[in-house]
């Protein structure tokens, strides 16, 4: 078996040249002998007719006007198993819900088939969201392959979705993003992941994990099929309480694509070097990808600032204080009666609810953990201490992030940067601190050190910021004599660009800027 770097040499994911007919057939077909290839990977949960596929791949092309189609008419687009689709199962990757069907689609689902889009399937992932590696799902783990053939981790909980973007199985993919769900599978695959300004995308027909988190993110190889993407979600629904209503948009939409503009030249972007990010911990070969982009930017002609996130320290247990909250607020629905497959023979006794023999049984371990933990800190004795200091905390995030920006948070109107005129436009910092581990060493690993991996991707989430993690080449010296460089075990390390909320589209500019200065070391 190849690596994810061998496979994309043979199969270039470059600029794609405008033809005057459109090869949907030929690519959906590709696609489906991809999935067929690679089954090992555990990437689909349900996956639709190969003739199916192919009858509206045909259609497509055969309806195609290049005046009126644009992508992601005519694609495959891959659905992580939290979307609710009328035609495929919706299981959340649980045991709770291994025989549900959603009666409804999501509006996000609903978009993409009235675009033209045609579904993939639905991705493996961790159950309900809960995980960074994508192996707590009731239906197996998601794996993928190192350079030698070992098997590592794809990343959390959208593993699927982004091993299905990364291994050429569809044309994009959505994911959802909590504390970094679609970025850190995107960087540990090597794929782009962006996730949007919390209430951009509708989150309607999506199950739950943190209401006030949770953001349907994107996948793709590259930054222009992401925003293609972006662009046909980016609507306000009505049915979603958490979507920005119009007039909120207004607020930002004007600017935004006036400083897409700057962020396509790059002329005067101000990149911010976030210090509190230069952890002990942080991997060497992520350190040296880092320099490396912030070193590309600035021969392309941005300018560097460092700048301070004090808050940022403090981000993550915050993080794992609200958000498993809201889960066991959330989950408390699936008990077999309401929601959910109910356990075989007696359930409850004297001692016991209702439903406690089929929620044990269908909520796996990560899960049952996070209940647990949330249901303690919303607790008559915990709340104070614990939920609201932690709301308190995430408050704080957010100004840190208000104060180093050279925008005004337009969410705030009274928001002001402490540095009129030395405020930046981006700031750039690693994904995840490490690289894929394996997954023999994630087997014994205790569940704190795992939620170590979310450090990077947490704060940008907290504020409810646009974050996209780009795939930046790297070389590792080796001490083998006569060798210069070593790149027999990984490729790509994922580093992450952060913009000041409603400043996508400068986000996505930057992404593809960097995504494209860096490609020779792909190559």
């Amino acid at each position: 078996m190849r690596s994810i770097l061998q496979f994309l040499r043979s199969h270039p994911t470059g600029p794609i040249e405008r033809l005057d007919r459109p090869t949907y057939i030929k690519d959906a077909k590709r696609q489906l002998d991809r999935q067929a290839d690679f089954t090992d990977f555990n990437v689909f949960i349900s996956l639709p007719s190969r003739d199916a596929v192919q009858r509206a791949a045909r259609t497509a092309e055969a309806s195609w006007d290049k005046d009126k189609h644009t992508d992601p008419f005519g694609r495959l687009v891959a659905l992580k198993d939290n979307i609710c689709t009328s035609n495929f199962p919706t299981t959340a990757a649980s045991g709770i819900l291994k025989n549900f069907t959603s009666p409804y689609e999501a509006t996000v689902v609903k978009q993409l088939r009235g675009a033209g889009a045609i579904i993939a399937g639905k991705t493996n992932m961790d159950e309900f969201g809960m995980g960074s590696h994508s192996t707590n799902s009731y239906f197996g783990r998601v794996e993928q392959l190192g350079y030698e053939g070992e098997q590592l981790s794809a990343g959390g909980s959208s593993g699927g979705s982004a091993m299905a973007v990364a291994w050429l199985q569809c044309w994009a993919a959505l994911g959802t993003d909590t504390g970094g769900s679609v970025r850190l599978p995107a960087a540990y695959t090597g794929v782009m992941g962006f996730k949007p300004s919390y209430g951009l995308l509708s989150r309607w027909g999506v199950i739950a994990y943190a209401n006030s988190l949770d953001t349907v993110g994107i996948l793709g190889s590259r930054a222009e099929d992401v925003r293609a993407i972006f662009n046909t979600l980016n609507v306000h629904d009505p049915q979603d309480p958490t979507s920005l209503v119009p007039s909120t948009r207004a607020r930002f939409t004007s600017e935004a694509h006036a400083r897409e503009t700057i962020g396509h030249s790059s002329i005067n972007l101000r990149i911010g070097i976030p210090m509190d990010y230069n952890i002990d911990t942080l991997h060497p070969t992520v350190r040296k990808a880092w320099v490396k982009s912030l070193r590309l930017l600035e021969m392309a002609g941005c300018t560097l600032h460092p700048v301070s996130l004090p808050a940022t320290q403090h981000a993550l247990s915050t993080y794992y204080v609200l958000a498993p909250a809201e889960a066991s607020s959330n989950l408390a629905k699936y008990d077999g009666v309401r929601y959910g497959s109910r356990a075989q023979g007696v359930d409850g006794t004297p001692e016991s609810i209702l439903f406690a023999k089929t929620r044990g049984q269908g909520f796996g371990p990560e899960v049952r953990r996070r209940i647990l933990l949330g249901a303690f800190s919303l607790s008559a004795q915990a709340i104070d201490n614990y939920f609201i200091q932690a709301q308190k905390v995430r408050r704080l995030v957010q100004q840190d992030f208000d104060n180093v920006f050279s925008r005004p948070n337009p969410l705030i109107t009274a928001s002001e940067p402490s540095s009129p005129g030395n405020g930046v436009d981006i700031l750039l910092c690693p994904t995840a601190p490490t690289l894929p581990p394996t997954l023999s060493e994630l087997e014994d690993q205790d569940p704190v050190k795992a939620y170590m991996n979310d450090v990077f991707t947490v704060p940008a989430s907290l504020a409810g910021l646009p974050a996209i993690s780009v795939p930046v080449s790297f070389e590792v010296e080796t001490e083998n004599e006569g060798a210069i460089w070593d790149k027999s075990k990984f490729e790509t390390v994922g580093i992450q660009l952060i913009g000041q909320f409603g400043d996508d589209h400068l986000v996505l500019r930057v992404a593809e800027l960097l995504h494209s200065i860096s490609a020779d070391g792909l190559r």
